[in-house]
């Protein structure tokens, strides 16, 4: 089972070694794309164009576009599941959790990086900033994505279960060809925001601390303060709604 899940526009600073774009995730069939982004990319951010800056990364403060207007090619990296933080990657508490869940990790969460593409957990990149549905000078990585990880990633995931707990924008960088499962979370019977981020990153733990290999026992796993409502079926995905149970 591959779990995809969205990326988060905070990120931790530090890590070591040099970044390399051949060490990505799916490299020969990406690499064209990723370069072109990451060119584009890192030849704003040495312009020194804080207007442009500004704009794509999404921050005001002068302070806050220099921590991330560096070259790229030179910048310490981190695995992407450390790498990047906010709610549902503080409530995954990846940092915490031992060696065997810290693998299942790595080696079934995807991530959709709005620079890098779909990238493993493990993955290692360095420092970025690009705010969500921005544009890299003229490129829009979500168009160059739609087309890029189509045929690799249905290839990739053509024998797995797919849990996609993504934020609906990434529909646009890619969708499953096949069956996948979403996941809904109710509160007082209203759809929720900041908890369902919560949520995707508990939902994450307890699937990576129980080794969960198929859709099957993920749906029979119960999961503390949730309760299973209702599972809606359409032509290539499920749903599991889940209440909230605080």
């Amino acid at each position: 089972m591959k779990i995809l899940l969205a990326p988060s526009e905070t990120k931790k600073e530090g890590g070591d070694g040099k970044f390399d774009l051949n060490s990505l995730m799916l490299s020969q069939k990406l690499t064209p794309a990723r370069e072109e982004l990451f060119n584009e990319y890192n030849k704003i951010v040495t312009s020194n164009n804080l207007e442009q800056l500004s704009k794509m990364f999404g921050l005001k403060k002068e302070a806050d576009i220099l921590k991330y207007a560096k070259d790229i090619n030179s910048s310490p990296t981190l695995k992407a599941i450390q790498r990047y933080t906010g709610v549902a990657f503080d409530h995954l508490e990846y940092e915490n959790l031992d060696i065997q869940t810290q693998k299942y990790i790595d080696k079934n969460v995807i991530l959709f990086s709005n620079l890098f593409g779909a990238i493993k957990a493990d993955d290692k990149i360095p420092l970025y900033r690009l705010k969500q549905g921005e544009t890299v000078g003229e490129l829009n990585p979500a168009k160059i994505y739609k087309t890029a990880l189509k045929k690799p990633l249905d290839a990739y995931l053509e024998n797995e279960d797919i849990l996609d707990i993504r934020a609906g924008f990434y529909d646009k960088f890619y969708k499953p060809n096949k069956l996948y499962t979403t996941l809904k979370f109710l509160k007082n019977g209203k759809v929720v925001s900041h908890w369902a981020k919560a949520y995707r990153g508990i939902v994450l733990k307890h699937i990576a601390q129980n080794q969960i290999t198929t859709i099957a026992d993920f749906i029979a796993m119960p999961i503390k303060d949730l309760e299973l409502l209702e599972i809606r079926e359409s032509k290539q995905k499920q749903e599991i709604i889940y209440q909230i149970e605080e």
